[in-house]
């Protein structure tokens, strides 16, 4: 499948601090990835210099198979982006911003801002200047002028910020019809990781500048940690009796409800819960919770970048 975007040895050095180092990333037409990361990992400077806003201190980007550069910036008018707060012109009216947008971008349909405007749901409020716009059309606006040359690629960086959680759902229907209709390739970045886990068709995450985990969504499910949570009227004695059966056994405090439980990750416990259950009926601690759970992405998120740095 042919790449839309593919970064080598990408870095980016502010003083002696690389704040991207060494990334090497790619990305196929038709895919949307979830770029994650905490804060100061390096993720927008990555997305900045991939529109040629910043220049990389190394490496190189190759957009559609060809190279950004000063002397190929054309390469950019397949791509729409959001990167951090998208700048309107406040005192025009959503239509004028778009109808602005439209030029800048070369759109000969002039359907599209009608089509753009029914897709964010700006209908009523295409007459009204920017600046009486709520935070959350303020964020639709912004998608919309991303959107309006319908690219093949969109770069969206925590695209969904001030969207109320029906506007956060629309959003993502939106990019999977873009993806799913015309073949849009998506690279967005987002600290909701449940919904880059509900769009993205594969994951992405950078620590501190470097590509430290990729997998793809399908297969996500194979590296969530399964456990099985224990709890009844003792619990340090049902985890005795447990550890004395060679079980594997955590006490966990929930401090937020005043409880605690027993956490079991072999896969033995996952596997056959009930053999929990009986062993510990017939020393008379029957459990009054045995429930398997699995992590989510976020959880994976925190597991990976803790072994990142250490267990800490």
């Amino acid at each position: 499948m042919k790449e839309a975007i593919k970064t080598v040895n990408f870095s980016k050095k502010y003083g002696t601090i690389n704040v991207v180092n060494n990334l090497n990333l790619s990305i196929k037409c038709g895919e949307i990835v979830g770029f994650l990361g905490l804060n100061g990992a390096g993720k927008t400077t990555t997305m900045r210099m991939m529109l040629g806003l910043i220049k990389p201190t190394s490496g190189e980007c190759y957009i559609q198979g060809k190279k950004l550069d000063l002397c190929n910036l054309e390469v950019l008018n397949e791509i729409g982006y959001i990167i951090e707060t998208p700048y309107s012109y406040p005192d025009l009216t959503v239509r004028e911003n778009l109808e602005i947008v439209s030029t800048l971008r070369g759109v000969k349909n002039k359907d599209n801002i009608d089509w753009v405007i029914e897709k964010l749901k700006l209908n009523q409020y295409e007459h009204k200047q920017v600046k009486h716009l709520s935070l959350g059309n303020t964020a639709r606006l912004g998608i919309a002028k991303a959107i309006i040359h319908k690219p093949k690629i969109l770069i969206l960086d925590e695209p969904t910020n001030g969207l109320d959680p029906f506007g956060v759902i629309e959003v993502r229907e939106l990019l999977k019809e873009l993806t799913n209709n015309l073949g849009t390739t998506i690279l967005i970045s987002s600290h909701k990781l449940e919904e880059i886990s509900k769009i993205a068709t594969r994951i992405v995450i950078i620590h501190e500048g470097r590509l430290i985990r990729e997998v793809e969504s399908k297969e996500l499910d194979k590296n969530l940690e399964k456990m099985l949570l224990v709890s009844g009227s003792n619990n340090m004695a049902m985890k005795e009796i447990l550890s004395n059966n060679g079980y594997q056994v955590n006490f966990k405090s929930d401090l937020e409800n005043d409880s605690s439980f027993l956490e079991l990750l072999d896969t033995k416990s996952v596997g056959y819960p009930e053999e929990i259950a009986t062993l510990l009926v017939n020393a008379g601690y029957p459990p009054k919770l045995l429930t398997v759970k699995q992590e989510d992405l976020g959880s994976y998120f925190f597991r990976i970048l803790s072994d990142c740095n250490g267990g800490v």
